[in-house]
């Protein structure tokens, strides 16, 4: 093994560790102190259970990464977005904020990573024609790539395991390319990648079902922040010569959040088709759906994990056909899936009034 899969290697090690170690420190102080989520008609969980996880995951990534990455290349940045909206998430899990709160917090970290750090997509690379872009559609569409990406991951946490587990997937995808072909301008964010996985899987020890903790704002604000990031630079680690998607880096990126956008995107069309707000809470998720159909909190968390898998599995091996051939597929299998889900969520309705 070189220098650097052993520094990648003693950073996971590390995130792991104090994530690991963390977390029942974090559950034994919050039911001393009664910071405890109460179930209500929205939530899956039927007892009271601390909401601070994303505490764990965050000293697991933040101490790992200050001590063996090189934070340079947007790191530093990122790091300092991440501070940003952890204790707005930190201040929602234990007083709950509103939507305009957490929407400044997240304007904030993102600004700093664009200004400061020129982190944002520079280019379509072909998509419909498009190439470079012009600086002000630049910024415009990185923000709304950041903001969209962070409320995705946010608003998957739903089940016990679901949030952490499809950030897992996604973070170790990017990961891999970032170590594998990132060189010089890259490879920083491969130990974004491995700190994230690190910290991650100490913290699932405990949240799968029955969960002891969930992730809370304060975890899934922060994953999402970072995988938002992982994303954008992973699109433009598509530009330089010698990567393996090449132009295809965009529709890629997107299949590898598959499961997140397609929830997001579904939930809001469904709420609004409703004449309701696309941010007003319901049981319309992709999860709440799969349950109805019967399946257990473990099953849906390991189905919607596969698919995730599946999907990425699948762009990456047809990343020949182009951006516009992957995202003209990646739209028709979410219709398709949007309304398989349909049907077998009203086939399940009718047999349970029925019975």
């Amino acid at each position: 093994m070189n220098a650097l899969g052993i520094q990648l290697s003693l950073s996971f090690l590390w995130a792991l560790l104090v994530a690991m170690f963390a977390v029942p420190s974090i559950i034994y102080i919050a039911h001393l102190k009664n910071m405890l989520d109460t179930p209500n008609v929205r939530t899956v969980h039927e007892s009271l259970t601390p909401r601070l996880g994303g505490v764990a995951v965050f000293a697991g990534f933040m101490s790992a990464l200050t001590i063996f990455a090189p934070l340079d290349n947007g790191v530093q940045q990122l790091l300092a977005g991440c501070i940003v909206l952890f204790f707005v998430g930190l201040k929602d899990d234990l007083v709950s904020i509103s939507v305009a709160k957490k929407f400044v917090g997240q304007l904030l970290a993102t600004g700093i990573v664009m200004i400061m750090a020129d982190v944002r997509i520079t280019s379509f690379q072909g998509i419909l024609g498009i190439g470079e872009l012009p600086i002000g559609i630049s910024y415009a569409f990185t923000f709304f790539a950041i903001v969209g990406i962070t409320n995705a991951i946010n608003l998957i946490d739903g089940l016990d395991g679901l949030a952490g587990s499809i950030v897992l997937i996604i973070v170790s995808t990017f990961g891999y390319y970032f170590y594998q072909y990132g060189g010089p301008g890259f490879q920083n964010y491969a130990f974004v990648s491995v700190c994230v996985v690190g910290g991650i899987l100490g913290f699932l020890r405990y949240n799968f079902h029955r969960a002891s903790i969930f992730m809370g704002d304060t975890g899934s604000l922060v994953c999402g922040f970072i995988v938002s990031i992982l994303t954008i630079q992973f699109i433009e680690m598509g530009l330089k010569v010698g990567q393996p998607f090449g132009n295809a880096a965009p529709a890629v990126a997107l299949g590898i959040l598959f499961v997140p956008l397609f929830d997001t995107l579904r939930v809001f069309i469904v709420r609004m088709m409703a004449g309701r707000s696309p941010f007003s809470p319901d049981k319309n998720h992709v999860h709440h759906r799969i349950l109805a159909m019967g399946f257990q909190q473990i099953s849906t968390v390991m189905l919607l994990g596969l698919l995730n898998v599946v999907v990425i599995l699948l762009v990456i091996n047809f990343a020949y056909l182009g951006s516009l051939i992957l995202i003209g597929l990646l739209v028709g299998f979410s219709l398709l899936l949007s309304l398989l889900l349909g049907v077998y969520h009203s086939r399940a309705e009718r047999q349970r009034i029925a019975s």
